[in-house]
């Protein structure tokens, strides 16, 4: 009976362990089947701002060249904003091995995005990329192609989650949009606190990566906390929004996820 509880013990053990580890892990290792289209100019950057409420840093790196608009089914109302993914194309004789990682800027509502099916309509030169050096043109030809796609991780490399405030917000009506966030990318749920208290209150999903609280009137500076849409990871940002804060203004904070 003791040697059965402890072979019991060790496999529970076993089985927590695996289950930790993979409720963080936003990575996936299978492909799955979808289809792509490219907009915008042959080689160009793709969207100029998007349904996910980036703005112009479509159009600087990390996010230049690696946008991408995606169906409804990947989209998730928005909350499907920031997430990245790895995409590329079947036909060998056009098609490199190397797949594209693009991050979700823009939603694709109709067309090729309708009907409940999983489409990429990625900017010119993210699709030129998915082919054999020389053969963007061609590839770009074609149209509507079959790609594969996987999750993976987003990766910011020495940039920190920022909080960008939007044009409008008011201490009655405070507006956050969410840059440059590891891992997820995605987020689920956002609270606030404000100077002085305790109390996290919650901000509400507006569109794309854009969420706000109507309360007031809150009083800085103001704490953070997120938690990712996939994983449930939640970080919190402490007095990362000045008591002076200002409208159109992005204050960095010193966390990621990684």
């Amino acid at each position: 009976m003791a040697a059965l509880f402890v072979v019991s013990s060790i496999l529970l053990f076993i089985l927590l362990s695996l289950d930790s580890a993979t409720s963080f892990q936003i990575a996936d290792p299978q492909w799955h089947p979808a289809t792509a289209t490219w907009y915008g100019s042959a080689e160009g950057d793709g969207s100029d701002g998007g349904a996910c409420g980036y703005g112009s840093l479509v159009d600087v790196v990390p996010y230049k060249a690696r946008v991408g608009a995606v169906s409804p089914v990947l989209f998730k109302n928005g909350e499907g904003c920031g997430a990245c993914y790895k995409v590329k194309c079947l036909d060998q004789s056009i098609c490199s091995r190397r797949a594209v990682t693009i991050i979700v800027t823009d939603e694709c509502p109709g067309g090729y995005c309708s009907g409940g099916k999983t489409h990429f309509d990625l900017s010119g030169a993210a699709f030129s990329r998915m082919a054999v050096s020389g053969h963007g043109p061609q590839l770009r030809n074609r149209g509507e192609i079959s790609v594969v796609f996987r999750r993976t991780p987003c990766k910011y490399h020495q940039q920190n989650i920022a909080f960008h405030v939007n044009e409008g917000s008011t201490p009655f009506w405070l507006s956050l949009l969410v840059e440059y966030e590891d891992g997820d990318g995605d987020i689920g749920a956002m609270q606030i606190q404000q100077a002085n208290s305790a109390q996290w209150l919650d901000m509400r999903h507006v569109w794309g990566a854009t969420w706000c609280i109507t309360a007031g009137p809150l009083n800085g500076p103001f704490s953070v906390r997120i938690t990712t849409l996939s994983t449930k990871q939640t970080l919190s940002a402490r007095d990362v929004i000045p008591r002076n804060w200002s409208p159109k203004a992005t204050y960095t904070s010193r966390l990621n996820f990684s």
